[in-house]
C-alpha cells in the first residue's frame, strides 16, 4: 500500500497534539521517541522506520505510523491545508 502524501519542498505541518494525546504520550513514556518520529514523518511521511499504513475501513482515512515496536499514532491528513492532526496514541497490538 502506497500513501500519496509525501512533501518534498514543503514539509508537511502537523497540528498541536489534543491534551489527551499528550496525556498518553507522556503515560507511556514516549516523549523522545515521539517527538523523533513527529520530526521524520513531517520530513519523509514514507521513511520506512515509520510503517506508515491505512488503516481499515480505508474509507475513514485513518492511518497511523510507529512511534515505537509497541505503540502506533493515529492521524488524519487534511489535504486541503496540507496539514496532518494526530488522534491518539494506541499500542500497536490492540
Amino acid at each position: 500500500m502506497k500513501v500519496t502524501f509525501l512533501v518534498h519542498k514543503n514539509m508537511l505541518q502537523i497540528l498541536p497534539c489534543s491534551k489527551i494525546v499528550l496525556k498518553k504520550i507522556k503515560a507511556f513514556g514516549l516523549e523522545k521517541k515521539f517527538n523523533k518520529q513527529v520530526t521524520l514523518f513531517s520530513q519523509d511521511s514514507r521513511h520506512p522506520s515509520l510503517h506508515t499504513e491505512l488503516l481499515l475501513p480505508k474509507e475513514y482515512g485513518i492511518y497511523s505510523f510507529r512511534v515505537d515496536q509497541k505503540y502506533r499514532a493515529l492521524f488524519i491528513f487534511r489535504k486541503e491545508k496540507n496539514t496532518v492532526e494526530i488522534l491518539n496514541i494506541t499500542s500497536h497490538y490492540q
